[in-house]
């Protein structure tokens, strides 16, 4: 069932950035997993800056293309913990973050006609 709609979908986007850029300072991350977190914040945020949320052709990145990086990364932010060997609390955030961003990435309208929405 996809029951984000693009707009809410963007604001989404914002709030992970604000979540990678804060987590570091608020978990205790230190070293390659906080630096990443930051580049995650970057990377987050350029591509939603460049996604096309109202389908208007508007921005280079579909919305289709959007949410098959978002797939990708969260599959892969459960993993990188485990093939890192990373415990604690870098552990905990990177596989929350993974899962997190694949239920949205579930839950959203990336294509169909409930994605549509003023950006």
């Amino acid at each position: 069932m996809r029951v984000i709609n693009s707009r809410v979908h963007r604001v989404l986007d914002f709030v992970t950035v604000a979540g990678f850029v804060v987590a570091p300072t608020a978990l205790g991350l230190s070293g390659l997993p906080a630096n990443l977190a930051y580049i995650l914040a970057v990377v987050h945020l350029g591509l939603t800056l460049a996604t096309d949320f109202s389908r208007a052709g508007a921005r280079p990145v579909s919305l289709v293309l959007h949410g098959g990086v978002e797939g990708v990364v969260g599959v892969a932010l459960v993993a990188l913990p485990w093939l890192l060997s990373w415990d604690g609390p870098a552990r905990t955030f990177y596989v929350a973050a993974g899962a997190v961003i694949l239920l949205v990435w579930a839950l959203s309208a990336y294509g169909g006609a409930g994605s549509q929405a003023a950006a």
